[in-house]
């Protein structure tokens, strides 16, 4: 069945009783809600008594139980800036009232709060700087909050409820961030991005085997300066140890998930290109056959995102184009946009975002879920 969702914020629902007639008026079959999330500045243009939302830190937004976090240095916070003791399981309450399924959002190692509390568990380039926003899945300790932060938020959920678990940045953030007033975009090639990327902290460096740490990381920094990737058997070295860690990251997630939500499809936001780092991670060889499905960014309007989603279906689990309708994106361009991506071999379409949408996009909303369900998807490879 053909499955059309959006992305929504607890607060987009509280609150606001038009939200559910919303997502109808769109033609959405689910609503893919934040149970865990960074920290960020959401407009509420549709929500009828506030405008802004200050979430300053990452938030689980769930009750955050002092007997299971006690002890541990990486421990969430719940989301001061909302009065609900469960917000996302009250909102999840509240689609659910009103026969809308939800895909629980977890977001997993992208927390700059617990990056500056604990800087040496997150990724060190090879200059020696720090990603405070992106915790490092070596680390043991980044790992077991990984795992008990998923069960934390679905906890308790109303099995009935989901449609599924959807998993964000279950793998290694890198040198871009959209965030904090961001001043790094254009400053640096796609291969200079690549080589900031590869962590350089121990628990990596340890995967490297007999690679001397100080030799790559001169390589690398000869790789930013001089845009000339690295020697073949070094580079698959170090892949192969990212992927190493992010697949016993994700299988220990996705092992309790399933084991606490036993037959929920879990999804991953994942990217084709094995060295892409960020909220989708670069797929490793192991992980498609380990999920559901494939979440796919899908932002840019360019057939590039089409190939993207060509090459993701090659790894033979259904794909699911992330597509955005906000800025930049141009929203008369946005119809041929998904039905290339559905002719690409997209099985699902996720419309960011219903909470940021201004009233008068809605109908956009409703136009590309049709164009979506009508046109026909190539044949998974």
């Amino acid at each position: 069945m053909v499955t059309v969702s959006a992305h929504a914020y607890p607060w987009d629902v509280l609150g606001d009783p038009a939200f559910a007639d919303r997502v109808r008026a769109a033609g959405l079959d689910a609503v893919t809600l934040a149970v865990s999330y960074h920290s960020t500045r959401a407009a509420t243009p549709q929500h009828p008594h506030r405008r802004l939302v200050d979430a300053r830190y990452a938030a689980l937004y769930r009750p955050v139980r002092p007997q299971v976090w006690a002890g541990r240095r990486l421990a969430p916070l719940g989301p001061d800036w909302l009065a609900e003791a469960d917000p996302a399981g009250e909102a999840i309450a509240v689609l659910a009232a009103a026969g809308i399924p939800v895909n629980a959002w977890v977001v997993l190692a992208h927390n700059t709060r617990l990056g500056l509390l604990a800087p040496e568990s997150t990724v060190l380039n090879c200059y020696g700087e720090r990603y405070p926003y992106a915790l490092c899945p070596s680390r043991p300790e980044v790992r077991e909050h990984c795992v008990t932060l998923a069960v934390e938020a679905l906890r308790g959920l109303p099995a009935g409820a989901l449609g599924g678990v959807s998993l964000e940045s279950a793998g290694q953030l890198g040198a871009s961030h959209l965030g904090c007033h961001e001043k790094t975009d254009g400053a640096y090639s796609p291969t200079a991005l690549r080589a900031l990327s590869v962590c350089c902290c121990p628990g990596c460096r340890a995967g490297w085997g007999g690679l001397d740490p100080i030799e790559v990381t001169r390589s690398l920094r000869a790789a930013v300066e001089h845009e000339e990737w690295l020697p073949a058997p070094v580079a698959t070295v170090l892949l192969a140890a990212r992927q190493s860690s992010a697949d016993r990251m994700r299988r220990e997630v996705v092992a309790a998930v399933r084991e606490l939500l036993p037959g929920v499809p879990v999804t991953l936001h994942a990217h084709p290109d094995p060295w892409g780092t960020g909220p989708s991670p670069g797929l490793t060889p192991a992980a498609p056959a380990e999920v559901d499905a494939l979440l796919v960014p899908c932002w840019p309007t360019a057939p590039a995102s089409a190939e993207l989603v060509r090459s993701a279906a090659g790894f033979g689990r259904p794909v699911d184009a992330y597509v955005t309708l906000l800025p930049p994106a141009d929203p008369a361009g946005l119809p041929e946009h998904v039905r290339r991506l559905r002719a690409a071999g997209a099985e699902r379409l996720s419309l960011y975002h219903l909470g940021l949408l201004p009233a008068r996009q809605l109908p956009v909303l409703a136009e590309l879920a049709e164009e979506f369900r009508n046109h026909p998807s190539s044949p998974r490879s």
